[in-house]
């Protein structure tokens, strides 16, 4: 009889016994009982037979996980601090020997990207290093430098993975890269059928898939012979996952260049602060047009007033395109009484509900609980119900009343919620079938517009205003990404509504100058200079959560290198019917904190290292 250690995939618990009357190969998939259920595991290591009785094998699958993935996982495990069974949840396995299926083959009929001469000096300089940021404005030609790069790895025999934010993956890089690579190209992420995955793995398993474009999931793949990892839009958030293991798909594609020996590319316009300081930075300047931006600047709030209503009208008339940039969906954010002050909150969460009139509801956006609007104020009983924080619905709303006769699209969560609306919208907007685009940061996630000459930009002060150390990046990242959709073919205005013009003014032209100042801001305090990790609790019972939070806040006192920053209820202190209070801290190094953190774990605890998100 032979005995091993296997970790049940998908459970946060440590590893398990198990018995086999076979001799099993180590990082094989196989299935077993768990809580009387049929669950697949990992098969860890051999094991003495243990003094407690234990349940056998059922199956051993064909398929298992590499060496390389078996380091990744570890890494992910130990740095996340989460269990082995979480990260193998986000693995594909490979194929057993004598179940795989290789294609060897060479990408060699490829028609080659021509890049100009400062493209051919920026790609040779990242191919100095392995590790490098490309800095590049909107509309320098980063993506036909990545082509270019992804052609010489595919004549190496090797393949390439091209990471983008899912909200990214847009119609128009898919194409680019179709018409390209043909069937060397598949991509890959969560809005995918699961007859359109199950194809995209039996391509990529093959190796006949030389070119895999997807969102973070997708560097868990079965890659085996890997020669290429491209971060586009390295600065973007949604890299980082915000369900357990909570880990940032950036910080691993850097970590897995290391496990595979290759190159990384990190690319943005306006790259995260993190990655201008640690890594080479090759500066591409300019745009592929030569036209010109107008800033305009308006000490307003967020709202449509008669100075963007004009720019939209002229732009309509004129048949050209606009797009319209606010950081709330819905209509409203707040619904509030006008004579007591009462807010509606959520029943579940202590956060305001969104008014979204097409369904006549109020909806949280934290847990998706929906209540019809109501008609009075539980509280004082008034019929004077007001809204703030205007929302693209309703901008949508206002703005075909001013223009009947414009056509208008929503461009949020709200509305886009598959792969197959995102195309559509994106098309008519392209195809001039609709002549206004209203939505949030989706607007300025890669999507090429090639007509817009106006781009209004609403919200700014609430983004800069967020308690945040990330904050004034965060706002001037969005306000250089959505100002970059326009004018790519013809001169265009860009109308800002802010009571901080002076600070946008100053860094808009000149991302590098804001960098350089913002380092001054974060050192001795935030990363890149110091690292956090918040520790969150959340029960039912508020005096659990809380309880829990002092217990460990105790423990974590003896170690003198990690400081605790504070520890108390959360910025939003209910979601989901669960009360929540958090703990950060901050070290010089991470293995301080994880050292820290792992002494005193509470079973309560979800552990965020490098966090992004602080409401």
């Amino acid at each position: 009889m032979f005995y091993y250690k296997l970790s049940i995939i998908g459970s946060p618990l440590e590893s398990f016994s198990y018995h086999s009357s076979k001799n099993i190969s180590l990082n094989s998939l196989v299935i077993v009982i768990f809580n009387n259920r049929k669950k697949e595991a990992i098969v860890l290591e051999e094991a003495e037979k243990p003094a407690f009785e234990t349940l056998e094998i059922l199956e051993v699958t064909d398929s298992c996980f590499s060496q390389k993935q078996l380091k990744l996982a570890h890494f992910i495990a130990s740095y996340y601090i989460c269990s082995l069974g979480d990260v193998f949840a986000l693995m594909t396995p490979f194929l057993s020997e004598g179940n795989k299926k290789g294609d060897t083959s060479h990408a060699t009929h490829i028609s080659k990207i021509v890049l100009s001469k400062r493209q051919v000096e920026a790609l040779e300089s990242l191919q100095k290093h392995k590790v490098a940021l490309l800095f590049g404005d909107t509309g320098s030609g980063k993506t036909e430098l990545y082509m270019k790069y992804f052609e010489e790895v595919l004549r190496e025999g090797k393949r390439a993975l091209f990471l983008m934010p899912e909200i990214s993956l847009t119609p128009q890089m898919s194409n680019r890269l179709q018409e390209h690579f043909g069937d060397y190209f598949v991509i890959w992420h969560s809005k995918l059928t699961p007859l359109q995955k199950s194809k995209a793995q039996e391509k990529i398993r093959s190796g006949k898939a030389k070119i895999i474009a997807g969102a973070r999931s997708s560097l868990f793949l079965p890659i085996g012979d890997l020669g290429l990892i491209v971060v586009d839009e390295e600065h973007d958030e949604s890299y980082k996952s915000s369900s357990r293991p909570r880990y940032n798909a950036r910080d691993i594609a850097i970590y897995m260049g290391k496990i595979y020996d290759i190159p990384v590319v990190l690319g943005s316009a306006t790259p995260s602060l993190g990655s201008y300081v640690k890594f080479p930075y090759i500066r591409l300047k300019g745009g592929y047009f030569d036209s010109k931006k107008k800033f305009i600047y308006e000490k307003r709030t967020q709202e449509i007033t008669p100075l963007i209503e004009s720019h939209l009208r002229e732009v309509y008339e004129k048949k050209e395109q606009s797009i319209v940039f606010l950081p709330t969906r819905a209509n409203f954010k707040y619904l509030i009484c006008g004579d007591c002050g009462h807010t509606f909150e959520c029943a579940f969460c202590s956060v305001g509900m969104s008014l979204h009139q097409n369904s006549y509801a109020l909806k949280c956006h934290y847990c998706n609980f929906t209540q019809a609007i109501p008609r009075v104020c539980p509280e004082c009983h008034s019929s004077h119900l007001v809204s703030s924080r205007l929302g693209t619905a309703e901008a949508m709303n206002i703005i075909a009343e001013l223009l009947p006769n414009a056509k208008l699209e929503q461009f949020d969560r709200d509305t886009i919620t598959t792969a197959a609306k995102l195309k559509k919208v994106l098309k008519r907007f392209n195809d001039k079938e609709s002549n206004i685009l209203v939505g949030t940061q989706m607007l300025s996630k890669g999507h090429d517009y090639h007509d817009v000459t106006l781009a209004v930009i609403l919200g700014m002060d609430n983004l800069l205003g967020m308690p945040d150390y990330k904050a004034r990046e965060k706002a001037l990242s969005s306000l250089i990404q959505v100002a970059g959709r326009s004018g790519r073919a013809k001169d265009a205005k860009v109308v800002v509504q802010t009571f901080n013009e002076e600070f946008f003014k100053h860094y808009i032209e000149n991302y590098e100058d804001f960098l350089e100042d913002e380092k001054l801001f974060r050192q001795e305090l935030y990363p890149p200079y110091k690292k956090l990790c918040r520790i969150l609790f959340a029960h039912k019972n508020g005096v659990k959560a809380q309880d829990a939070m002092r217990e460990m806040q105790g423990k974590l006192r003896v170690f003198p290198k990690v400081e605790i920053v504070g520890a108390k209820k959360c910025a939003i202190e209910k979601v989901a019917n669960k009360y929540r209070f958090e703990i950060l801290l901050r070290a010089d190094k991470s293995t301080d904190i994880i050292s820290a953190v792992r002494s005193c774990k509470h079973a309560l605890s979800e552990v965020d290292m490098d966090p992004i998100e602080f409401t």
